[in-house]
């Protein structure tokens, strides 16, 4: 044990040291491969031996807790807020104000982050707790969300007995842009800037969900410390870099309102070429023993002011409305205006979203519209000019079948989006065959993303259907990189995916709603694809799990030629479309089972896999009607649900024998 013990401290040590090489300081001293080597073998002996595991291990970046909701914790120190000016006549009153009181008084200038204020608490330099502003008196805690930040340390480098810091929780302006694209394509609302998408990554109640959104912080100030600090906040700043903090960059000390000024003026002229988002400029004393002079009001320091930058916004006319399809089948529109400069680019194109947004702004051909970006990054129009709308507009209406393939498209109720659901438009393919191939879905190994690009630049996909067709001596022409054995490989595995069965085959067809765990209901009930085929609205909506939705989803696409033609060309290619799922036994029939948390031999699919067999129902989420819940390690939320409400809870030695099933029989 206490070699086992060692071992993960090593490895804790050792991801850290690489996470800082990669997140900080851009200079990776090994490869991605080897990094995720040595965090799966933590992982593994963290799941072998959980009593062992490190509250603040590495693995806990990943997330996966899920939260029944955020508690209110109050804050040990004051989590006030700066007085704004918005003019350099504004600040130099500030500064006649600051002399009054600390005539030779230093500033420290620096970014004014535009994101979400945050508490860290340390004890003994492992981070305890993260708390939001909130009121500045009760913040809500998010610290599972806060440890999946890589920039964040979560051992100190010197164990200091106990420190509050105070930080900003950022999203990256490149983060920002793709999750926005990533929303849009899948005809999600996008986020209208940086702050609002760090505030709602933030407060995921998922924190994998966090985890995904990629999100960094900066430090900027010391709450509380059982230990004495440097005399001003200049040093204080180093001070916590140099315990491994990312401290906020490019401060300066300026001897003096001009200086100050002409260091606003900088940073302002910069903002568009920041890797992240601002709104001004914070300029504080320096000293802390001048701050305890300057005092405080009721609600803001004497001794600092944020400097608020103005909107920059452009007049432009708009030429045209073009329609885009994205790999998702949304359609978005986009307007192509006059060429206009905006905040250090020239802009030309400005996403239009959706119908609705063209809607509520009124935006037509030949408009006069004013342009900011958001986040400093994405063109956006903030309104029309009406005074100089020319006569005779019509109001945009958007197209009735999708420009990339000529197939209708459909607005589902309550969305926002319109879509292609056409399997076969070129404008989807890739998405779709990369999805198609993937390991949940049919499963064909030796054929990745990179593989499907070259595929179809080479012309051999224009459908998933074409992969069944391929032949030895099309995977050689793609020349360099595709010899016999590659190829044979890819075609084996090919051949092997015929047989994944109605389930994956339904997953992998990228039904709108219909996802991995929808294919293994209808598999469960129907017994091939032609019965499924058949199925009307009133049968599908019968099964339990599939709701309006997810009918009507699979109705259209069952209706739709391409997906006719696609479906009769994967059955005569050979590949099966019968149901693999075998019922073993009635021990659960009619029961709802919640799997939660680490079991000690099976995975949650194969648990799932064996609640099927038996007639028993896995649900995702625990209710009044979960008849019991299989419970591992780490079950955290549900299992506690669970508790309150009086349902069963099992274990997986007690869920085997109520299947009539060993362990040994698991493997």
């Amino acid at each position: 044990m206490r070699e086992v013990e060692k071992r993960m401290r090593e490895l804790e040590t050792l991801l850290e040291y690489h996470s800082r090489l990669y997140y900080e300081l851009d200079a990776p001293e090994i490869e991605d491969a080897e990094y995720d080597r040595l965090f799966r073998e933590l992982q593994d002996l963290e799941r072998e031996n959980p009593l062992l595991a490190s509250p603040t291990s590495p693995t806990k970046r990943v997330g996966g807790r899920v939260a029944e909701r955020f508690e209110k914790v109050r804050h040990q120190g004051s989590m006030g807020s700066l007085s704004d000016v918005f003019s350099e006549q504004e600040f130099r009153a500030f500064d006649v104000r600051v002399r009054e009181v600390a005539p030779n008084a230093v500033y420290c200038v620096e970014y004014k982050f535009d994101g979400l204020s945050v508490a860290l608490e340390y004890r003994d330099g492992k981070l305890v707790r993260g708390l939001t502003r909130g009121d500045g008196v009760y913040g809500e805690d998010v610290t599972d969300n806060l440890m999946t930040v890589r920039s964040l340390p979560l051992t100190l480098r010197r164990p200091i007995p106990h420190l509050i810091v105070r930080g900003e929780v950022y999203m990256p302006k490149k983060v920002f842009a793709a999750l926005n694209a990533s929303r849009e394509e899948d005809g999600e609302k996008p986020f209208a800037n940086p702050r609002n998408a760090a505030a709602g990554s933030l407060r995921q109640l998922d924190s994998r969900l966090c985890a995904a959104r990629k999100l960094e912080v900066f430090v900027y100030n010391v709450q509380l410390c059982s230990e004495p600090l440097p005399a001003t906040h200049y040093d204080a700043l180093e001070w916590l870099r140099e315990l491994g903090f990312p401290v906020s960059p490019e401060n300066r000390r300026c001897r003096n309102a001009d200086e100050a000024v002409a260091r606003i003026r900088e940073i302002g002229a910069s903002r568009p070429d920041l890797p992240f988002d601002i709104d001004g400029a914070v300029v504080k004393v320096d000293s802390f023993a001048e701050r305890e002079e300057l005092g405080e009001t009721v609600s803001v320091p004497r001794w600092a002011v944020a400097y608020k930058y103005p909107p920059e916004t452009a007049k432009t006319v708009v030429r045209a409305i073009e329609i885009q399809v994205g790999r998702t089948g949304v359609l978005t529109p986009r307007a192509a205006m006059e060429p206009v400069p905006l905040a250090g680019s020239t802009v030309s194109y400005a996403t239009l979203h959706n119908a609705d947004y063209i809607a509520e702004k009124d935006i037509r051909v030949g408009d006069t519209v004013l342009l900011h970006k958001a986040g400093d990054i994405i063109p956006e129009i903030l309104s029309v000019v009406p005074s100089e709308r020319p006569p005779h507009t019509a109001p945009f209406r958007m197209p009735t079948v999708c420009p990339s393939c000529g197939e209708p498209v459909y607005r589902e109720d309550g969305e926002a989006a319109t879509r292609c659901v056409n399997p076969d438009c070129p404008a989807q393919l890739e998405r779709s065959v990369i999805h198609f191939v993937s390991r949940d879905a049919m499963g064909i190994d030796y054929l990745g993303a990179s593989n499907v690009r070259a595929m179809i630049a080479g012309g051999l996909l224009k459908s998933a259907a074409d992969l069944y067709t391929l032949t030895k001596e099309d995977i050689l022409s793609l020349g360099s990189g595709y010899g016999e054995k590659s190829a044979s490989n890819i075609l084996s595995s090919i051949e092997k995916s015929k047989q994944a069965g109605l389930a994956r085959l339904l997953f992998a067809l990228g039904i709108r709603h219909i996802g991995e765990k929808a294919g293994q209901l209808l598999a469960a009930v129907f017994p091939d694809l032609a019965s499924l085929r058949a199925a009307d609205r009133d049968t599908l909506l019968s099964i339990d799990e599939i709701g309006p939705e997810s009918a009507d989803s699979l109705l259209r696409f069952f209706q739709s030629e391409h997906a006719q033609t696609l479906l009769d060309r994967l059955q005569a290619a050979g590949v099966s479309t019968a149901s693999k799922h075998e019922r073993t036994g009635d021990a659960l029939a009619g029961m709802t089972v919640v799997c939660t948390g680490t079991l000690p031999t099976l995975k949650r699919a194969e648990a799932e896999a064996l609640v099927r067999a038996n007639g028993g129902n896995p649900s995702s989420s625990v209710s009044k009607k979960t008849d019991f819940v299989l419970a591992g390690a780490d079950a955290g939320s549900k299992l506690a649900k669970a508790q309150s409400l009086g349902i069963r809870i099992l274990n997986e030695a007690e869920f085997l024998a109520l299947i009539g099933r060993s362990r040994s029989n698991t493997d």
